[in-house]
């Protein structure tokens, strides 16, 4: 359990996420996530990044159990830490030195969008759903990376309904390099990686920073803007009494569900 880091092959690093039931990530686990994100990168002898997880799903956010234990006693702590461990988590994958595909399995739900709507290349599985359920958590915030994923007016669409959209629409955007079966998952991220890792090191270095500088948004600014109304839902008092629908007979989903 937790976030590990194996190098399966010659140049290519793979960060592994498992916080079972469902890979909703504590506080710490954004930053562990991070921390191994940003080593592989700095590693001059891996090329380039996969990124994956263990279960069922990609990753169902963050932890709302452990904010809902932090509210219930009047504190903002775990909202402040939440909202830091994301953006750290996000720009890990955004600022690595080298491209990261990311391998993307069943569901990929609010932090899961942030990470990757921030990664170079997605590859999933059949089974895969990406979707912000943030209105429904009484939370804002990865509008920023959806609209890497899908056009401004779906985007728009998807934020406010909470609907998802699968890995074959996003395949049809234009954002999916490829959909396979589940059980092709890994080999196929890693046959990308692998031909991503046949190019120069220092070439791909040079090239990951080159196409972050012509990005059209900054993402980590753009990203932390949409947080500040995070904030303002709480302080307002909405986003405690939504969140306390979450896992409550009739009230909305949860990512257990």
């Amino acid at each position: 359990m937790g976030v590990s880091t194996s190098e399966p092959d010659q140049g290519i690093a793979v960060v592994t996420a498992d916080f079972p039931p469902v890979n909703a990530l504590p506080i710490q686990g954004w930053y562990d996530l991070a921390a191994a994100v940003r080593a592989a990168g700095r590693d001059p002898a891996v090329r380039c990044v996969v990124l994956t997880a263990e279960g069922r799903g990609f990753n169902a956010g963050v932890d709302i159990k452990e904010m809902q234990r932090d509210t219930a006693s009047g504190g903002h702590g775990a909202l402040i830490g939440a909202n830091r461990g994301c953006a750290e988590a996000f720009s890990a994958v955004y600022e690595c030195e080298v491209p990261v595909v990311a391998a993307v399995q069943g569901f990929c739900l609010g932090g899961g969008i942030g990470l990757v709507g921030n990664a170079d290349a997605i590859v999933a599985s059949d089974d895969a759903t990406f979707g912000l359920p943030e209105l429904d958590r009484g939370a804002l915030g990865a509008a920023t990376h959806l609209a890497r994923l899908v056009p401004q007016h779906l985007m728009r669409t998807l934020y406010y309904t909470s609907r998802t959209a699968t890995a074959a629409e996003l395949q049809a955007h234009g954002s999916v390099w490829k959909v396979v079966p589940r059980a092709e998952l890994h080999e196929a991220a890693r046959d990308l990686a692998r031909e991503i890792a046949q190019k120069d090191g220092f070439l791909l270095r040079l090239a990951k920073a080159a196409l972050n500088g012509i990005d059209p948004v900054d993402v980590r600014r753009s990203y932390r803007f949409e947080q500040g109304f995070t904030f303002e839902a709480n302080l307002s008092g909405v986003a405690d009494r939504v969140r306390e629908t979450f896992g409550a007979p009739g009230g909305t989903p949860t990512k257990e569900a």
